[in-house]
């Protein structure tokens, strides 16, 4: 066997392991995320490249947390929650929750329609997000598991387009490396709140959710899952850490470009992911402009499902309704009807006077008071014998754990001081 023949086998390999991890990390960077990114590198060029190295590892080891638990309870996170832990958190999860994804629904749907409108002006966004909104509802229902589940998985490889797009333009590399390992604050009210957002967006609760339940749902689906092993673990440990580093990397690469394309031509307002691709399109040329365009579609198409469906999965655990991807909608009516009340409400966000921009600050509010709160839960049970047997929290993974707990600690804090003197 060539050494060409064993790489390929060891590449289609892992290729395979990878899954939940992978969708999770990839769905972090939603077209609401990009927007975020997008901003950051206009306004403030590469000063803020470091933190894609920072939440990484925070990022990492929280996902991974998630994925124990429901590899080894067999439930969500909401589902744990439930059978462990006091009703009135679990709701006060699902209070805040609900909301902030919806939201964070109507925002992406918005993007995605504005950037398809900007492709073919023929047809207004309009018809776009409603076209996208009945697209992804058709799929979520008539689509068994499997199938959803590689549609999603090859769907991250639309990320890939902004791994290319900073190679279209000029960089001054020592720059990048220097602004990437030397963090740069500065203590500015305008700053301080980016990187906030940074950060609620890249450590998100949802994606908990998510994570949790689908490494529950293949635990239950696999035949050879039945019985939780060190082989299981390392290779789910593997799934997370790549699809948390691949998030990363696009965050860090969305930056990149924004922030020496916009930037330094004097673009430094952007506020939606059109405005930064139409940005581009006379700076970079049309190819940074198409695909940073098509990229945004792409992982609106990939995330929205994940903000749906993760909403529904906490409420059909949190009240004990029939829940699940692989069954059909007469099997799970409320987990569906639950999906389409989610994608149907972000939808008309956008036509009752909350626009895009109102609905990431809102949902970020929500999500950056959430965070903290079940950060802490994950390492309560993460270090909980009697749930967790043997698969306890490590000492690196509580040390990194608290510190991704500080951190949004502080954020929150920030975020609520923040809002208060606004008034």
């Amino acid at each position: 066997m060539s050494s060409i023949e064993r790489m390929s086998k060891k590449i289609i390999r892992f290729w395979k392991i990878l899954g939940p991890g992978l969708v999770t990390g990839a769905s972090d960077d939603d077209p609401s995320g990009i927007a975020t990114y997008s901003q950051a590198g206009a306004v403030y060029g590469l000063s803020t490249l470091w933190t894609a190295l920072i939440t990484f590892p925070l990022m990492a080891s929280i996902q991974e947390m998630c994925a124990r638990i429901g590899l080894v309870t067999s439930h969500g996170l909401a589902g744990t929650l439930k059978k462990h832990y006091s009703r009135p958190v679990l709701y006060l999860m699902l209070l805040f929750s609900f909301p902030a994804i919806v939201m964070n629904i109507g925002a992406d749907i918005a993007g995605m329609g504005a950037v398809a409108n900007m492709l073919l002006p023929s047809v207004h966004a309009t018809f776009f997000c409603i076209g996208f909104t009945i697209i992804l509802l058709v799929l979520m229902i008539y689509l068994p598991y499997q199938k959803i589940a590689a549609v999603l998985k090859y769907l991250c490889l639309a990320l890939l387009v902004y791994l290319i797009v900073p190679f279209l333009y000029k960089q001054d590399w020592m720059v990048v490396l220097k602004s990437t390992f030397i963090p740069t604050i500065r203590f500015d009210r305008d700053f301080i709140i980016l990187l906030v957002a940074i950060l609620g967006t890249t450590i998100s609760p949802y994606l908990f959710f998510w994570q949790a339940t689908m490494e529950a749902e293949d635990k239950k689906r696999g035949e050879n899952k039945l019985v939780v092993n060190k082989r299981i673990m390392h290779e789910m440990k593997q799934d997370v850490d790549f699809g948390m580093l691949f998030s990363n990397i696009v965050m860090f690469f969305i930056i990149l470009t924004t922030g020496t394309v916009l930037f330094n031509a004097g673009i430094h307002k952007i506020d939606t992911v059109e405005q930064a691709a139409r940005a581009l399109k006379p700076l970079a040329g049309d190819a940074a402009y198409l695909l940073f365009a098509v990229g945004v579609i792409g992982t609106g198409l990939l995330a929205i499902p994940v903000l749906s469906g993760s909403l529904s999965y906490i409420i059909t655990e949190t009240f004990g309704w029939k829940e699940g991807l692989d069954k059909k909608f007469h099997e799970a009516k409320a987990f569906y009807i639950i999906i389409a009340v989610s994608l149907i409400l972000g939808l008309s966000l956008n036509y009752v006077g909350i626009s895009p921009i109102k609905a990431l600050i809102y949902s970020a509010v929500l999500y950056g008071l959430t965070a903290p709160v079940l950060i802490a839960i994950i390492l309560h049970i993460s270090n909980n014998k009697k749930i967790m047997g043997k698969f306890t929290n490590g000492k690196r993974a509580n040390i990194l754990g608290f510190a991704a707990f500080v951190l949004m600690t502080a954020a929150a804090v920030v975020l609520v001081f923040v809002q208060i003197t606004e008034r």
